[in-house]
């Protein structure tokens, strides 16, 4: 079998108490882990690295289920690769989160009647790291919590001196390189938080608008449009039809009328117009639209910015200063004074994005921002997937992977904030632009006219940097050299786009063709029980923190594990979580029970011409079940590797091989000594394979039973090949024999421990050694005098016949059944006589059908069942 490196006496049984309790115990552990170094990986070990970088949580964020999700895969994995021989480094960290962090100390200082502009740049800054050493990085404590084996000694932070450092250093390689440069296009821009954001920082939702068509232009050289951003007329510098529409072919290349302003704007053919939507004409205003950016740069049409940073109008006239909702009423009513106004339509239900950290309607405006060129790059980050350099898990995620990163545009880097990575750019008195890279001085002060870019840059390029500016680059540390490339990365399907693809183009790009992780392994999100999105909205939102302190960690993490299929949502409920707990009582209860009993594992495994067909049966399904928890951990099926465990654990060790030993243990011997030995080894193997997810019950159980040190560094279990497929018939031919007698105990009433008279016959069966067992487990009694077989079972080549007479009332249960057969003939006759019926048939839905369908399927079984039981029941 397998070889237990920590071979010592056990711990005496009376250290194990009577009870489980999650929370005495699970604090200790984790800091007596951390004290003792197991989780703090060498760069000067010779083992081979195994390495995977913590998605960073925002310094402002709390440990949320789905980082409890993400944090127990990771650990998961780590903790095993450890435990077979691997220098594992789980590394741990922070992002400085620019927007949200700022957001914070923002409002702080609102509260004190200030804003940022009030104290300056540098002294706001000063208070954003007071806010981050005050109160930021609650999650780190709750990740302990969880249980999270990660290497604190190499804890880092996206604005740590170290992390500056590489981001000014690629920034000035890619600067110099032509892959970032600076333009005008259109941003998303949030009027609340002043600052252009991310694709990923806007939430899309269904919001009511109205969809109004205006009237352009005088008499034959009049174009309908609609908008559901009215306000933006008074920005519109052309109207746009497609070159084959006959309607407007008099009107291409023509000046018409702007309403409301005092200018005219061209109609210009663009293939982008779909002739076949709404009127077939649109209007272009291409500073606030990303699509009539492209038809204004195509036609070289002028862009007008027609609102400030705050969204309120800018353009000369009756609506100057106006915010642009009311702007918006404004230019409604007006144009319908002058009969313009050719349709409106409310509510018009249409995607609006908002900014997610304050929820306000976003712009998109003309901005002058700094991009990164990503052609070049995105092409590299596409080929190391085709050719097999970096592997997806689910295989199906490519296809979205694909669809991103080739087609992706370029990227908008700079924000319009001050708690980030300053842009390092100078600007000098007579035009010059100069990056300064680090180590490298200004190129001149404020007094001579050099003036840094005020901006800083999005918080997904220093986090897109992650997998190797942790481990010490630009410099070519000895941690670098050890642990790069990282081997998975563990993150949710939903960031592919924003944050896996960053990490792939600067990872090539900085580590020279070096792929920054082999895999990627994407999850679904946790949702509630009934497959919802947890929202505060929908009051369904949860704190894992709750659930632990309820139910303990392990728990929690076997409950996520075993919902973890690749890229699928993960529902969870608290009713699986108090099931894991059972769980985990169900793993400490058959533990003392084997101690108790004397289980050992000192000693060699007896040779299996000793053991008992059920010890043989075990052991053979343990090394079955290592050999299938070892294939789905490679396979990153986590939900799998967990079914597996759960259904070894319960549904052969606790339900049927600790039962069938209980007589071995009462009748003592040899016997019992031998299964013993084997119940320690299936506890210590299966300890084993269950520490990686449940943590800290199996570190109390396995150092209780082997003496050993910890279990967090003993060996992984390995297959040992041994297999005894004759003594898993034998066992699955008992279990048969078991569970058919159950259910007819069942059937007629009886409950599980109320004991019948029997007779077995098993002579010439192998079930002949087992007698004592199965009575045990059926609750049969001995024949004895006057024993009569009202009852006779053949199952499996043996028989059983049982005395039922003083155990039920023959004549009420033959009533009772036969109601019971009554109510299900009626039922089938209903619904085959709508199955039937050709009229019905011809009206009913599918669905209603399929209903009937199921009823008569369901009325079948029943029928057949109940003729079964009035069949094995006894004459009256």
């Amino acid at each position: 079998m397998t070889e237990n490196s920590q071979q010592q006496t056990p711990v005496p049984t009376s250290e194990l108490p009577t009870q489980y309790a999650p929370a005495e115990v699970e604090g200790a552990l984790y800091e007596r882990w951390v004290e003792r170094g197991y989780f703090t990986a060498d760069a000067k070990s010779e083992k081979p690295p195994y390495t995977i970088v913590i998605p960073p949580p925002n310094v402002t964020g709390s440990l949320h289920l789905g980082h409890a999700f993400q944090h127990t895969l990771m650990d998961a994995l780590t903790r095993r690769k450890r435990m077979q021989g691997f220098e594992s480094l789980w590394l741990p960290g922070m992002d400085h989160a620019g927007i949200a962090t700022q957001n914070k100390v923002e409002q702080q200082l609102a509260e004190e009647g200030k804003s940022r502009h009030d104290l300056g740049r540098e002294a706001f800054v000063d208070r954003v790291w007071q806010w981050k050493n005050e109160y930021g990085g609650k999650i780190l404590g709750q990740m302990r919590r969880l249980g999270d084996g990660v290497d604190w000694s190499r804890e880092r932070f996206t604005m740590d001196e170290g992390l500056s450092q590489a981001v000014q250093t690629i920034f000035k390689k890619m600067f110099d390189d032509e892959l970032i440069y600076r333009a005008e296009r259109i941003i998303n821009w949030c009027p609340r938080c002043l600052t252009a954001i991310s694709d990923i920082e806007v939430d899309y939702q269904d919001d009511d608008g109205e969809l109004v068509s205006l009237k352009y232009g005088e008499g034959d050289e009049t174009v309908v449009v609609a908008t559901t951003r009215v306000e933006t007329m008074l920005g519109d510098t052309a109207v746009a039809v497609h070159p084959d529409d006959e309607r407007y072919a008099h009107l291409i290349g023509k000046r018409i009328k702007l309403p409301l302003t005092n200018r005219t704007i061209p109609v210009v053919a663009d293939t982008h117009v779909d002739p076949e939507f709404g009127t077939g004409a649109v209007k272009v205003t291409p500073a606030h639209d990303p699509n009539d950016f492209a038809i204004g740069q195509r036609h070289d049409l002028e862009t007008m910015t027609i609102m400030d940073e705050r969204g309120v109008i800018t353009a000369p006239g009756p609506f100057e200063g106006l915010d642009r909702f009311e702007a918006r009423s404004a230019i409604v009513d007006a144009m319908r004074q002058q009969g313009r106004v050719v349709a409106e339509k409310r509510p018009y239900v249409h995607s609006v994005g908002h900014c997610s950290r304050c929820k306000t309607t976003i712009e998109p405006r003309l901005s002058l921002q700094w991009w990164v060129k990503v052609e070049t790059l995105a092409k590299a980050a596409g080929d190391a997937v085709r050719d097999g350099r970096v592997t997806l898990h689910p295989k199906e995620m490519e296809k979205r992977y694909f669809d991103w990163v080739d087609n992706l545009n370029d990227w908008c880097i700079s924000r319009q904030l001050w708690w980030g990575h300053r842009i390092p750019v100078w600007y000098g008195p007579n035009g010059e632009v100069v990056c300064v890279g680090p180590n490298e001085e200004p190129p001149g002060t404020e007094a001579e006219g050099w003036k840094q870019d005020e901006d800083v840059l999005d918080t997904w390029f220093s986090s897109g940097l992650w997998p190797f500016s942790t481990l010490g680059w630009p410099e070519r540390t000895p941690d670098l050299e050890k642990f790069y490339s990282t081997d998975v990365l563990v993150t949710g399907h939903d960031i592919i786009f924003f944050w896996v693809v960053r990490m792939m183009m600067f990872g090539l790009y900085a580590m020279d063709g070096e792929v920054p992780f082999k895999t990627v392994a994407l999850t679904g999100l946790v949702r509630d029980e009934n497959g919802k999105k947890m929202s505060k909205s929908f009051g369904n939102v949860v704190d894992p923190l709750d659930w632990m302190e309820e139910y303990g960690s392990d728990a929690l993490r076997f409950t996520l594990a075993r919902g973890a299929n690749p890229g699928t949502d993960v529902p969870i409920g608290e009713d699986w979580v108090q099931a894991s707990r059972n769980f985990a009582n169900k793993i400490w209860n058959a533990t003392r029970f084997a101690l108790m009993n004397g289980a050992t594992v000192e000693g060699p495994l007896p040779d299996p011409s000793e053991m008992t067909a059920t010890d043989r049966w075990i052991l053979s399904r343990l090394n079955k079940t290592v050999a299938e928890v070892d294939a789905f951990y490679d396979d990153y099926q986590f939900a799998k590797l967990s079914d597996s465990l759960f259904h070894y654990a319960w549904d052969e060790v606790f339900d049927w091989y600790v039962e069938l030993s209980k007589t071995t243990f009462m009748a003592g011997g040899e016997a019992a000594k031998v299964s013993g030995r084997v119940l320690g080894e299936v506890l210590d193997v299966m300890l084993r394979l269950l520490h990686p997810i449940v943590p800290f019950v199996t570190e109390t159980l396995w150092t209780n039973l082997t003496g050993g040190e910890s279990i967090v560094i003993a060996d992984w279990p390995t297959d040992s090949g041994f297999r005894d497929e004759a003594a898993e018939q034998e066992i699955a031919t008992l279990q048969q024999v078991v569970t058919e007698v159950r259910r007819f105990k069942g059937d007629q009433g009886l409950k599980a421990g109320q004991r019948v008279p029997a007779r077995l016959t098993l002579d010439g069966t192998a079930l002949a050694a087992h007698e004592p067992a199965i009575r045990q487990l059926l609750k049969l009694q001995p024949e004895g005098d006057g024993f009569t077989a009202t009852a006779t079972l053949p199952v499996a080549g043996a028989e059983v016949a049982l005395d039922l007479s003083g155990a039920i009332d023959v004549a009420a249960e033959r009533k009772r059944l036969a109601k019971d057969l009554a109510a299900a003939e009626k039922d089938k006759a209903q619904s085959e006589g709508k199955l039937g019926n050709e009229a019905f048939l011809a009206k009913a839905p599918d669905h209603v059908v399929d209903k009937i369908k199921g009823r008569l399927a369901k009325a079948d079984e029943d029928i057949a069942r109940i003729q079964s039981q009035l069949e094995r029941l006894p004459q009256a």
